[in-house]
């Protein structure tokens, strides 16, 4: 696990590895960006300046110091680095320092526009390509998203079954039932782990069980820098919101739509042959009734006007029938 720590904290160890070469303004910038970093993504690098009390050129030199081309560079870091620390509380406190009352609809939704813009700028088609071909491939797949992912992977799963007739949603009840549910994966099959930061390390412990029982393993994660990348041959990169109480996994059930499709387009044959099939069970079984439109007590009564009137009267003869009896 030493290489996730590494990853994670790749700019941290910059700064500690150069800090006793550094000039008094640059080691202020250091020390204000160890205990601040939420605050300091978010700004520009004069803004960075003014707030540690430095000129903008100093902390542009801070940056080259760092190993990085420019101030662009550093803040790219700093921001893989927020990614995978902020928590839920500093998470919610960033996002209320941003977003206006009267504006949340708004900004919400062009975030998450945003975001299917950036993935769509940085992922890999040759990875996605290879997804494709290796899901086809295997003998058995497994999907695997915990917590705010589980979605995710539940609507993997849920398609994927219409395309494929060898899926195994892994579900997460327990530590051990993950291990017991995996027990036979192999070389012959892969795995599709699901996660975005905070990261799962149960997800993680999972993709590792089943590399080292050499099965292929395909990630969905949100840069190159998630240790989710650690067991996986084939990457698929998605930006999510990193500074949101709630999770924005947008840009990630698109790509998953595009795994579905790209699937679909495959295996035409068997797709069609699927929902056809589907289509008389549900109708057999009323799958997709219209109750919610005719209630079952409309129905009765609208099949058989008459009905009502008849025990009425059959009532009424009953009741009378007793009547004479008792007299």
């Amino acid at each position: 696990m030493e290489t996730t720590e590494t990853n994670i904290n790749e700019l941290i160890l910059r700064i500690e590895e150069r800090y006793s070469k550094m000039s008094k303004g640059q080691r202020r910038l250091a020390d204000y960006v160890r205990k601040n970093y939420d605050k300091a993504v978010f700004l520009t690098a004069a803004k960075l300046g003014e707030t540690v009390g430095v000129s903008e050129s100093t902390v542009v030199r801070f940056a080259i110091q760092l190993g990085y081309k420019g101030y662009p560079g550093f803040q790219k870091a700093l921001e893989e680095l927020v990614r995978t620390k902020l928590n839920s509380i500093q998470r919610m406190e960033v996002t209320y320092g941003r977003i206006s009352q009267s504006e949340i609809l708004e900004t919400v939704l062009h975030s998450d526009i945003e975001k299917i813009k950036q993935t769509l700028d940085v992922i890999d088609h040759k990875a996605f390509n290879l997804a494709i071909d290796t899901i086809l491939n295997a003998r058995k797949i497994y999907v695997i998203g915990i917590r705010s992912c589980a979605p995710l992977a539940s609507f993997f799963s849920f398609y994927l079954n219409l395309v494929c007739d060898n899926v195994t949603p892994v579900t997460t009840n327990s530590s051990s039932e993950i291990f017991e549910q995996l027990i036979r994966i192999g070389e012959e099959d892969v795995i599709v782990g699901i996660s975005f930061p905070r990261y799962s390390m149960r997800t993680l412990k999972a993709l590792e069980f089943a590399s080292n029982r050499k099965a292929k393993v395909i990630t969905l994660t949100d840069s190159v820098h998630s240790p989710m990348n650690l067991y996986s041959s084939c990457n698929l990169i998605a930006r999510s919101d990193m500074a949101s109480i709630v999770d924005s996994l947008v840009a990630p059930l698109s790509v998953i739509n595009s795994l579905i499709v790209a699937l679909c387009m495959k295996k035409q044959k068997e797709v069609v042959s699927t929902l056809e099939m589907l289509e008389d069970i549900w109708g057999e079984y009323q799958v997709y009734s219209g109750d919610e439109l005719n209630p079952v007590s409309t129905s009765i009564s609208s099949a058989d006007p008459d009905n009502s009137d008849d025990d009425e009267e059959r009532d009424s003869g009953g009741n009378s029938a007793e009547r004479a009896e008792d007299e």
